[in-house]
């Protein structure tokens, strides 16, 4: 099922729970603020720029457009996270590959807008591999959007170890 996930579509049980609950990632490294809605091989996150946000430039008021791709990317994470949650599997780490179609249309992330991030999955392999369509919403228009790469392997220490042989 690939339903649009808008901020309408919040599921209210979900928006309620921590975020870090689905992530492998801890603080200060947690760069989105809410899971809003999730159906399957879809997710919509809620990002909230602060002076406190990671990588929040007081100079421009900003974050930069660039950290973009891990909202993305930590979407992705939560759309794991969930899935694992689900099945009653352990929350693992997985790894972004790479990008393609990257597109962003404005220079950074605004001081006090709140953006939102849909991903929907295209394709997976057994073996991990998958393919995301991401885009970023503020105000329902799209301000950044990318076919995201990610790879999350059966044993990620395993796969660590042999990376720097």
């Amino acid at each position: 099922m690939n339903l649009p996930l808008t901020p309408a579509h919040t599921d209210p049980v979900l928006a309620k729970q921590n975020v870090a609950n689905y992530l492998p990632h801890r603080e200060p490294m947690i760069l989105i603020d809410r899971i809003l809605a999730y159906c399957d091989d879809n997710l919509l996150s809620e990002t909230v720029i602060s002076p406190s946000s990671a990588y929040f430039d007081a100079a421009t008021q900003q974050v930069p457009n660039y950290v973009g791709i891990e909202y993305m990317a930590q979407t992705i994470a939560a759309l794991a996270g969930v899935e694992a949650k689900a099945n009653n599997l352990p929350i693992c780490i997985g790894f972004l590959l790479g990008s393609r179609k990257l597109e962003m249309h404005i220079n950074g992330f605004e001081l006090g807008a709140s953006y939102f991030t849909r991903v929907t999955r295209l394709y997976q392999e057994d073996t991990g591999l998958a393919v995301f369509d991401c885009q970023i919403l503020h105000q329902d228009q799209v301000v950044a959007s990318a076919n995201v790469n990610v790879f999350q392997p059966q044993d990620a220490q395993a796969y660590i170890s042999q990376s720097i042989q």
